[in-house]
């Protein structure tokens, strides 16, 4: 690699893009890869600073950083994403549908651990809508050694996919109600309206609500008639604390519900539940969810519908990013919570 004055440059091809910022208006592209200096490029590379531009041989064992990024990206990323063509040296990768991001963060560090590669992402295991950044990746310098390349790309085979986007699977979801004062008429179901807005975010629909009083057998009954009616998720809510009328918990174990958690390290949603009736899959939901702008709902249930079984080690990992600031406008996912892994 060489340098070379600007006022001697024109006629030179540039092998790297040149950025211009112009501080609370612009950052981006001024001059492209491969752009030839002209004459008049000449004071508006002064401007930006640039005095001298390089001129290199892209020798043997050596890649550009365009094509350094194209490489890590190709490799990095699974299903669901879409990446973006290399601009300053950078390739962004996107949403390619609505779905459940996953990210191998074990992964995602060792790929972080080779000197001068950078790849970064959102948080892993949220919601994202289609065409969502989600990452975006690099090399540090304008040519970097196909060594360093390869052992990405290595990485990466090893835990494909790094990244991903889930699709949500469409399931028939079935609703409990319970509470005597909703099933006699004495206050208005709030809980409906809202888990059918968040099922319907996620692509499900509620095929039947029923409502039942605190009565563990009436419980049972309803859940068996709605695994009769073919819902493959079952959201139980109500009756969640540890007040004697409660009997949810109760409810949900005679129903047959193998307890995968009773209890998450979240607030709001301590009080969850999740358990499992053969394959279909039964939460639990504490009355927070039906108030709250973020809840354990917006931590757990996406991964169930995009077909993640969840484990007790899962919820436990909710603890380090599970308290809620109680921000006075919730601007969720927008925030910590959730986000601790």
């Amino acid at each position: 690699m060489k340098s070379i004055p600007v006022r001697q440059a024109v006629g030179s091809v540039l092998c790297h893009d040149i950025t211009r910022i112009i501080p609370g208006e612009f950052k981006g592209r001024a001059f492209k890869r491969g752009h030839v200096i002209r004459e008049e490029d000449v004071p508006v590379l002064l401007d930006l600073g640039k005095e001298h531009i390089y001129v290199f041989n892209l020798t043997e064992g050596l890649v550009h950083e365009d094509d350094a990024a194209l490489r890590i990206a190709r490799a990095a990323s699974g299903p669901g994403l879409m990446l973006g063509q290399p601009c300053e040296g950078r390739i962004n990768f996107h949403a390619a549908h609505d779905g459940l991001l996953k990210i191998r963060t074990d992964a995602l560090r060792e790929v972080n651990s080779v000197e001068q590669v950078v790849l970064a992402t959102i948080h892993t295991n949220q919601r994202v809508v289609r065409g969502r950044a989600v990452a975006g990746t690099r090399v540090v310098p304008l040519v970097i050694d196909i060594e360093s390349i390869e052992t990405v790309e290595a990485i990466c085979r090893e835990h494909a996919p790094l990244i991903e986007v889930r699709p949500f699977r469409r399931l028939g979801v079935g609703i409990v109600t319970t509470g005597s004062e909703v099933y006699h008429g004495r206050i208005k179901d709030k809980f409906g309206p809202v888990l059918r807005r968040k099922f319907g975010e996620l692509g499900c629909t509620v095929i039947e609500q029923m409502f039942v009083p605190d009565k563990v057998e009436m419980t049972v009954e309803a859940i068996r008639a709605l695994l009769t009616m073919g819902a493959e998720l079952i959201a139980v809510t109500g009756g969640m604390s540890v007040d004697p009328d409660d009997q949810t918990p109760a409810g949900i174990r005679a129903a047959g519900g193998q307890v995968v958690t009773y209890g998450a390290p979240t607030f709001p949603g301590a009080m969850f539940m999740l358990a499992t009736i053969g394959d279909v899959p039964v939460v639990g939901l504490p009355g927070c969810v039906m108030y709250a702008g973020a809840s354990i709902f917006d931590l757990v249930v996406p991964r169930i519908v995009a077909g993640e079984s969840i484990e007790r080690e899962d919820i436990v990992a909710l603890g380090h990013g599970g308290y809620c600031a109680g921000c006075a406008e919730c601007r969720y996912p927008v925030c910590g919570f959730g986000k601790g892994g």
